[in-house]
């Protein structure tokens, strides 16, 4: 029940969007959308990040497919997954097959009707980190009719919809097939077709993606008319812009950025409740020629690195420290032994592994959004002799560059993978975290809300270190008390009291 909570929770802070058709204020009969939702986001918006296809591990690209696509099922606000595409789904006793009836009169934006065929292309052409977890498991996927489409599966699953039905993979939101072979890869990324509350009107890279109520959304039509997700990489100006009504909401307000949004009046700013787990990976410890092949290197970069500081100056103590990659709200969640912060300690181990006066690490990698706390890691390191340069990159480059493996020395990993502790640990193994499931086991890393110890240390008793442990700092929003009209409405009651990130 859990997992079903966290998804559930998670449904809300991971599509603002799915509250302004799941929780709005309601409209009067026949009400036209009107007015235009603003974010000033801490990333910038790239094709990618609403393709369904490519979804990268992160609950970054859910804000936009939220808005632009729809599922056959997924979290909605109070369900963990609900009824979206399909308006219902049956499962044979033997849990091989799972059939789907996909709900009548829906449309893509084009006006082309969802069929069957829609979704068994869209399962076809999902190549996100989950990819092959799903794939292998899955023997064919079926067109029962134009509203059927039947999934048989290799061996029993239980885990099945939580893989598929959300956003553990994002496999399940549908694209029209006619459409994309019509336009191709790239004709698709430039003018994105799906069934969504909004449809795509204009992306102006670096700058703004711009989205338009759809008033054919078989739930009903979005009471806001625009929606804006502006790039805004420097938290002052999010914040700057919040306070002169550029913009409604601003994420990642960090630090005395975020003490300033608590002191001023008409703005709120709230932990939201999904989870992001955040590690440094020491990508060339399987190297035998480098510093982090040897275990007590590691163990070091673990103990020089006080993670509850970083919470309290970074995150103002949103973030929990759980010493696992796997959220402690997770089904088959378990809680490993604290690392403590121990600098001398630190010092210690690394002069028994033949650094006494420290070493170069090479480039510190990192998400751009995640600077703060990979520069405050880092400080941590090199007082323990740990020497390395920050390396930011913006999002989309990092998380490519990081699935194909082409970062060294140090990453900054992050992740937002939903699902259970087993989908947590796949998901990572996936991403190029490990290249083996035995022998070297990563643990560690801080996270939004956790950190990561796996399973395979679990039973060795701790006794292999692969990441260092870093706090990760707790999405945050900072939100307007002043927003009225549609914007009041897109938040609904709850939301206007409630910022979330």
């Amino acid at each position: 029940m859990k997992r079903h909570r966290l998804l559930a929770a998670g449904a809300m802070a991971l599509a603002l969007v799915a509250s302004i058709h799941g929780i709005a204020v309601a409209q009067g009969p026949g009400e036209p959308p009107t007015g235009q939702l603003t974010w000033g986001l801490h990333f910038s918006p790239t094709p990618t990040l609403y393709e369904p296809a490519e979804t990268p591990g992160l609950i970054t690209p859910f804000m936009f497919l939220y808005a632009l696509h729809d599922a056959l099922a997924k979290p909605m606000p109070g369900k963990s997954i609900s009824p979206s595409l399909a308006e219902s789904w049956t499962a044979s006793p033997d849990g091989l097959v799972y059939e789907f009836v996909l709900r009548k009169g829906v449309r893509f934006h084009n006006g082309d009707p969802v069929t069957a065929e829609d979704v068994k292309y869209s399962f076809e052409r999902y190549r996100g980190i989950s990819a092959k977890a799903l794939k292998d498991r899955t023997a064919a996927v079926e067109v029962v009719d134009a509203g059927r489409v039947r999934f048989r599966l290799k061996q029993p699953w239980a885990d099945f919809l939580t893989f598929y039905a959300t956003p553990a993979t994002g496999a399940a939101w549908i694209v029209p097939k006619k459409y994309v072979e019509k336009v191709g890869e790239e004709g698709f990324k430039k003018a994105p077709i799906g069934a969504g509350p909004y449809r795509f009107v204009s992306f102006n890279p670096g700058v703004e993606l711009v989205l338009e109520a759809f008033d054919g959304y078989w739930r009903k039509t979005p009471s806001v008319k625009r929606l804006v997700f502006k790039s805004v990489p420097d938290p002052a100006t999010r914040l700057a812009m919040l306070k002169t009504g550029e913009a409604d909401i601003a994420y990642g307000l960090a630090g005395e950025i975020g003490e300033e949004v608590r002191r001023t009046s008409g703005l709120t700013l709230k932990p939201t409740p999904f989870t992001s787990t955040h590690w440094l990976l020491f990508a060339d410890q399987w190297d035998q020629a480098s510093p982090w092949h040897d275990r007590r290197v590691r163990l070091a970069a673990t103990h020089a690195v006080d993670r509850q500081a970083i919470s309290r100056a970074e995150n103002l103590g949103f973030s929990k420290i759980s010493g696992s990659i796997i959220p402690i709200s997770f089904d088959f969640y378990w809680q490993p032994p604290a690392i403590a912060y121990d600098p001398a300690k630190a010092k210690q181990l690394l002069a028994e592994a033949g650094y006494p006066k420290g070493f170069d690490a090479g480039d510190f990698w990192c998400d751009a959004a995640t600077s703060r706390t990979a520069e405050a890691v880092l400080n941590y390191l090199q007082a323990a002799g740990i020497r390395t340069k920050l390396r930011p990159l913006e999002r989309a480059g990092f998380m490519k560059s990081y699935q194909e493996k082409k970062l060294k020395n140090i990453i900054y990993g992050l992740g937002g993978i939903a699902g259970n502790a087993a989908h947590c640990r796949r998901g990572l193994i996936d991403v190029g975290f490990r290249p083996d499931l035995g022998a070297r086991t990563g643990v560690l890393l801080g996270s939004y809300r956790h950190q990561l110890i796996t399973h395979e240390e679990r039973r060795l008793g701790g006794g292999e270190i692969a990441g260092s442990g870093v706090v990760g700092h707790d999405h945050r929003l900072a939100q307007q008390h002043r927003l009225g009209g549609p914007a009041a409405k897109a938040l609904g009651p709850v939301q206007r009291q409630k910022a979330i990130r």
